[in-house]
């Protein structure tokens, strides 16, 4: 009746106590049928070790290492590699598994089932430390044997040990490789932007950016130069006209001379009269007066020259004496200044036609440098970027040329064995407490099924709660349970209930 019903906990130890046998003999039966099945069941030993990841030797601030990235994602691509069908298979001819298996199963079969019976774990670090990274990881290896499950253990931490050496100097060195290339293209580029820029600096020097203050200066300098000599050269013209004015006033002197004049004399008279007359005609007209006062005199000193020469001598000494110019000493020093302030002007023009061509062409520079400046621009930019891209790469070949060294070394990362792989002395599988301590509990599980299967078909009512639940009428009285004596009659006795109590229900008029 425990269907129609809520049970107290009375109840439930009243079926308890009728139904005690059902639960305790299944769940006896049960667990020393599930420890006999383990006594036949084939034991696994599990041989374990513990790898700890140390850091390397020299501080990260010092020597950066080339090999980064996390721990957990190099941990699984080695145990690809490690446990991959070629490892695996050496492994299995080394220790010789699966002797007696060998003519049934293939290869592949035995390289799958030593890969289901190797595990490789990360150790989990505590709380304070988590951001450090992994700490270590452990590798457990079940076997029928305990020794062979100790040495295929030791074999592939190993494995995990080389693989981890060869892994960090493989991938150090190819990243000095890769940075050394790099390097070697990027120099070949900083080569030719440097040819670039230096031609562009002969090709337009003096006219750069950098140097347009410089032209400024310059041309400011230039200015003034060419104020001052403007100003010389108009002093200079002053001080002509003055002197010529003062030549124009001197008389010149004629002197009677009774005997011819030596040729000679005559004829360096005459070069320098020339020189003179050509040095004039450089800066005047031919009707400058001094021009033609030059003229006038080297006409009469070639008509001098004329008749003394030798054509002439036969003719009468009684001919008249010519009269020889002469140039008084005022004249001549008179002269002498106006040569000076000739050459001076001379210089002078020519000095200010110079400083005009110069600072036409500091203009000229000047008006160019905007256009040159934005080309300058780019070639410098570009070189900039070059040397930037060079030096960096530098930095990154010189630490990944370190860190190499420091993994040739092995003295960077490293994987260092806690506790060597362990030799099982008990099997880890079948554990035989837990299957008796499993069919135990199955066999409790299943008799108390069968309890509350027996409880629900019951319909026998024991409590005045079954008759009210069941009729739906009060129970007007209760007979108590009738102990009978020894020596009753068995017939009397059998027809006595034997419940604790029988209640009869009625309905109350």
């Amino acid at each position: 009746m425990i269907v129609h019903r809520e049970l107290t906990l009375e109840d439930y130890l009243s079926i308890l106590r009728r139904r005690i046998w059902i639960i305790v003999v299944p769940a006896a039966v049960f667990a020393i049928g599930a420890y006999t099945i383990s006594l036949f069941l084939a034991s696994r030993y599990t041989s374990e070790t513990v790898v700890l990841v140390e850091e390397q030797a020299v501080p990260e601030s010092l020597v950066k290492p080339v090999i980064g990235g996390d721990v957990n994602q190099r941990l699984a691509t080695m145990q690809e590699q490690i446990l991959s069908r070629t490892r695996l298979q050496q492994i299995i001819e080394k220790v010789g598994l699966y002797k007696e298996q060998a003519s049934r199963i293939s290869m592949e079969d035995m390289v799958a089932r030593l890969r289901k019976s190797i595990t490789v774990s990360p150790v989990r670090p505590m709380a304070e430390t988590r951001a450090s990274g992994l700490p270590g990881f452990t590798v457990s290896v079940v076997a029928g044997q305990a020794y062979v499950a100790q040495q295929i253990c030791t074999e592939i931490t190993s494995f995990f040990m080389q693989q981890n050496v060869l892994i960090r100097e493989r991938r150090a060195e190819d990243t000095t490789q890769f940075l050394t290339k790099q390097l070697n293209e990027s120099k070949r580029k900083l080569d030719e932007q440097d040819s670039k820029l230096a031609d562009f600096q002969r090709r337009y020097m003096g006219e750069l950016p950098d140097q347009m203050q410089t032209n400024f200066s310059l041309l400011t300098g230039l200015a003034s130069q060419l104020e001052a000599t403007s100003q010389a050269l108009n002093r200079a013209q002053q001080d002509k006209m003055f002197v010529q004015n003062m030549l124009d006033q001197q008389p010149l002197a004629r002197t009677a001379v009774s005997a011819p004049a030596d040729p000679n004399i005559l004829q360096k008279q005459l070069e320098s009269l020339q020189n003179r007359l050509a040095a004039l005609q450089a800066q005047y007209t031919d009707a400058h007066p001094d021009v033609r006062r030059l003229k006038k005199d080297i006409a009469q000193l070639q008509r001098k020259i004329e008749e003394e020469s030798p054509s002439h001598s036969s003719e009468p000494a009684a001919v008249e004496k010519d009269a020889v110019v002469a140039e008084t000493p005022r004249v001549q020093q008179l002269r002498a200044q106006l040569y000076q302030i000739n050459r001076t002007i001379q210089e002078k023009t020519a000095e200010q036609s110079r400083v005009q061509q110069e600072i036409s062409k500091l203009q000229g520079k000047l008006q160019l440098t905007p256009a040159i400046a934005q080309e300058y621009k780019a070639l410098t930019r570009d070189y900039q970027t070059a040397v930037s891209v060079y030096n960096d790469l530098l930095k990154k070949q010189s630490d990944s040329e370190m860190a190499t060294d420091l993994e040739r070394r092995q003295q960077g990362e490293q994987f260092r064995v806690l506790d060597p792989p362990s030799l099982p002395q008990r099997p880890t599988y079948p554990n035989r407490p837990v299957f008796a301590f499993g069919g135990f509990v199955g066999g409790l599980a299943f008799g108390l099924a069968v309890v509350f299967a027996l409880e629900a078909q019951d319909t026998t009512f024991r409590t005045e709660r079954d008759v009210e639940r069941m009729l739906k009428l009060p129970a007007l009285a209760m007979i108590p349970l009738l102990e009978m004596p020894k020596g009753s009659n068995n017939n009397l006795k059998a027809t006595v209930p034997q419940r604790s109590e029988t209640a009869i229900s009625g309905t109350v008029s």
